[in-house]
């Protein structure tokens, strides 16, 4: 299942058992389709092949990261395997090109950020953020979210910025990067070179996902 908004109810396993309403469409069926090029091809079999092994966190380190983004699925930890993707792109230096001016360097927010995460799951539970039960972990992330934290265990950067512009948001941009995610929200990929023609509201192409929630949606 996809990610939760990590804003109203707690997200837990539970909570996510819900049915898409594309459960019977895979993006992978196009996959000799005139919607994928070669260059489509060989980014997608990256993306299926076997994750990276990390190489930018310490293997605690990564065992939190690898937790915070199950929580943030509501998925198990490791599956999909979104933690190593996120530790790919810094092990590689690969970042959004941007920052907040009161930010460190990326890799050093990201550092810093996930040692802050461990400290306040220790300060609040006595335990490291990868041990701790889903409801405690939540409540670690949800604290993360509103900057109700030890901020000095930060080393000056800004939690909830961290959670929301960092670790949800990459979170959630490697996700539905993936087919799994494509497939989950009936995203037909880059359709390169085919194209999108009928883009308005409401309206799709022949060849893309088709609604089942009880009736077709509108073409």
């Amino acid at each position: 299942m996809g990610p939760c908004t990590f804003g109203g109810a707690s997200a837990t396993m539970a909570e996510r058992v819900v049915p898409s309403p594309y459960r019977d469409y895979d993006v992978l069926d196009k996959w000799s389709s005139q919607s994928f090029d070669d260059v489509t091809r060989r980014v997608l079999a990256q993306r299926l092949g076997a994750p990276p092994e990390p190489r930018f966190f310490a293997p605690a380190e990564f065992r939190n990261l690898e937790a915070a983004c199950a929580r943030l699925l509501a998925a198990e930890p490791g599956r999909p395997p979104i933690a190593n993707w996120i530790d790919a792109d810094l092990a590689a230096h690969r970042g959004e090109g941007f920052r907040h001016p009161d930010m460190p360097h990326f890799e050093v927010a990201w550092r810093d950020g996930m040692r802050g995460l461990d400290a306040e799951a220790r300060r609040r539970h006595d335990r490291a953020f990868a041990d701790l039960d889903g409801a405690e972990q939540d409540g670690v992330l949800r604290a993360l979210q509103a900057g109700d934290v030890d901020s000095a265990a930060f080393a000056g950067v800004p939690a909830d910025r961290f959670f929301t512009h960092m670790l949800l948001k990459a979170t959630a941009a490697r996700y539905y990067g993936s087919p799994e995610g494509w497939s989950e929200i009936g995203f037909g990929g880059p359709a390169s070179p085919r194209g999108y023609v009928r883009i308005g509201l409401d309206r799709r192409d022949p060849w893309e996902a088709p609604l089942r929630s009880g009736r077709e949606a509108r073409r």
